[in-house]
């Protein structure tokens, strides 16, 4: 038996300081997990189990690629984002054992088109054209979980846009922690090994434009940069 045509290759993202490589499967996202972020969207930030949705692994963009602006939009908007990858699965993992699922970090970036977003909202429909478009994933490398676990807590994330910060916040804004998303997550969906998970973005989100050039960090992390073409 054969392939009607070649399968698509493995998405895959780089591990700092290996020389491996950690293979996607799949790209789950988490919505209005910072308050600040929430209440600038217009929404309740008091919600009480958090909110997802789903990007295709082949929306990931490697940290110093470019970015083309994608079409049927003209109000694209940065998120960045802590990633954080799994390297086994499960259900209904509970909060005390989290950790012992995860792989590593990154820093990442759902970039969403604000516009077709307002759309989805205002008729009730699913956000997957505001969200889920091509190369609207960057990622940055992942560091291992036992060199940065310790720092995330504390750990303060920025995005400037042209040398000029437009989002600063610390991890522990969070309103869901790590330990509680892949808890909640687990509820709903068999993770396994190869998800990552975009946990939320913190207050400042906005318009890039073609030119821009986004710098994105998270102590302890390498940084991620794109620039817009």
């Amino acid at each position: 038996m054969t392939y009607a045509f070649p399968p698509a290759p493995i998405v895959t993202l780089p591990v700092t300081d290996s020389d491996e490589l950690f293979p996607v499967r799949r790209i789950f996202c988490v919505g209005r997990n910072y308050a600040d972020h929430a209440k600038e969207m217009g929404e309740n930030p008091e919600s009480e189990t958090p909110m997802f949705f789903i990007k295709p692994a082949e929306t990931l963009v490697l940290n110093g690629n470019n970015v083309p602006y994608p079409s049927a939009t003209t109000d694209l908007h940065h998120e960045v984002e802590l990633v954080v990858a799994l390297k086994k699965g499960g259900k209904n993992i509970t909060p005390d054992t989290a950790n012992a699922h995860i792989y590593g970090y990154a820093v990442g970036v759902d970039l969403t088109r604000r516009d077709l977003q307002k759309v989805c909202k205002d008729k009730r429909h699913p956000w997957d054209v505001a969200k889920s478009f091509d190369n609207s994933a960057p990622c940055g490398s992942i560091t291992l979980a036992d060199n940065s676990q310790s720092l995330l807590a504390s750990a303060e994330i920025t995005l400037s846009v042209n040398g000029e910060i437009k989002q600063k916040a610390t991890l522990g804004d969070m309103i869901w922690s790590v330990e509680n998303i892949i808890y909640h997550l687990s509820r709903l969906f068999e993770l396994r090994s190869g998800d990552i998970i975009m946990t939320g973005t913190p207050a400042g989100v906005g318009a890039i434009n073609v030119d821009d050039e986004i710098e994105c960090q998270i102590d302890g992390l390498e940084n991620l940069t794109f620039k817009v073409i």
